[in-house]
């Protein structure tokens, strides 16, 4: 047993490695990230594959996805998850954010807005809730940012945070790139401590660290929402040990850093209120219930524009909590899965438009609706025996 899971350690960084690579394949062609002649050589194919071979991209993706997921069910929900102890999971998580930290930002270009709005904050001086990025002549970002049309769509919180990785950048695209990386990198290292404090179960830890989805959007992509759900998981682990004022400041820095966490206020308070009466605090059930609320903010986010596949960590931070809760687990699963293959199409059309909306949806909702199909074959199978 313990030689296969090294086997199978192996295999999987070398499954990031192939992720890796393939990251750099989407550097924007407006983006010199460096002219040296061995990295030229390299990025240059990689590029080409993206580009111009988009069949063969997208099965390299969907190859990358689909392999993720394996060794996510192996780590997690096999027999093998027994043999994953506290240090090797530590050492497992720290070398996947130690490969994927040097990752391109291969899947969004929201890692570009954040260091365009710190640069309009933080040198130009501007206020970023009124001055959009478009508006800054000769800004050289403006060449391969996406949106740069809109003002800042994140709260105080995120934008003040930025300013760290703006002055480790000193100017240089690259360098603040891999700076904006590492701040998200750190917080997914310590939201996953949180979550070890929280449960002492490693089998949580593996869930939420180990998932695709959060490899993907965070290690690789860069989102911000780690950063959001690590300071609301803060609060209600302060919460837990009853330093009730102290709690409310990070769940106010996680409100503004995106917003969304606005819907655990409810749960909060109540809680606050359970503690001043000394009554007993049920907190799996608590935590069922900031799942639940945290799963209708991602509901109802595509109000404001569409489903982002990266939403679903909001969900997965508090579902692993509780990984009894069967039901919500594998829910938050398959929205992982599903939303990730919302990629797909993007990939094999390279546009958001004409046929993509539609390809977008049934990716998403094929795999919800086999998920409800098979959970009500289960339950009315049960009912039967």
């Amino acid at each position: 047993m313990r030689r296969k899971m090294k086997f199978l350690i192996i295999l999987y960084l070398l499954l990031l490695s192939v992720l890796l690579f393939f990251s750099y394949g989407f550097v924007d062609p407006n983006l010199t990230l460096s002219s040296n002649v061995f990295y030229q050589k390299l990025q240059k194919p990689l590029s080409e594959i993206v580009f111009n071979n988009k069949p063969l991209s997208t099965a390299i993706f969907i190859f990358i996805i689909g392999s993720l997921f394996l060794f996510y069910f192996l780590f997690s929900f096999s027999k093998l998850k027994k043999r994953l102890k506290v240090l090797h999971l530590k050492r497992l998580i720290l070398i996947t954010a130690v490969i994927l930290f040097f990752s391109y930002p291969a899947f969004s270009y929201d890692i570009f807005n954040y260091i365009l709005t710190a640069k309009t904050t933080f040198l130009y001086r501007e206020n970023p809730y009124i001055v959009m990025p478009i508006e800054i002549l000769g800004e050289p970002n403006l060449l391969f940012t996406r949106a740069a049309n809109k003002i800042a769509l994140y709260g105080p919180s995120w934008i003040g945070m930025t300013l760290i990785p703006h002055l480790l950048g000193i100017g240089n695209i690259l360098l603040t790139i891999f700076s904006f990386k590492l701040l998200v990198i750190l917080f997914y290292l310590a939201t996953s401590w949180l979550i070890f404090k929280l449960t002492k179960n490693v089998n949580s830890v593996s869930l939420f660290a180990l998932n695709p989805l959060v490899v993907i959007e965070t290690l690789v992509s860069g989102h911000n929402d780690i950063v959001m759900m690590f300071f609301a998981l803060l609060a209600f682990y302060l919460l837990k040990k009853k330093n009730i004022l102290i709690a409310c400041l990070p769940l106010s820095i996680s409100i503004l850093v995106k917003y969304a966490t606005v819907a655990l206020i409810p749960i909060f308070f109540y809680v606050v209120y359970q503690t001043f009466k000394k009554s007993d605090i049920d907190w799996n059930k608590t935590f069922a219930l900031a799942t639940i609320s945290m799963l209708i903010a991602f509901a109802i986010s595509p109000i404001r524009e569409e489903i982002y596949s990266w939403y679903v960590i909001w969900t997965l931070s508090f579902v692993v909590l509780v990984p009894k809760q069967k039901f919500l687990l594998s829910l938050a699963i398959t929205l992982s899965f599903a939303t990730l293959l919302r990629y797909v199409p993007v990939l094999y059309t390279g546009s958001y438009f004409g046929i993509t909306p539609m390809v977008k949806k049934l990716v998403t909702f094929v795999p919800l609706s086999l998920f409800g199909i098979f959970w009500i074959w289960e339950k009315l199978t049960l009912r039967n025996t």
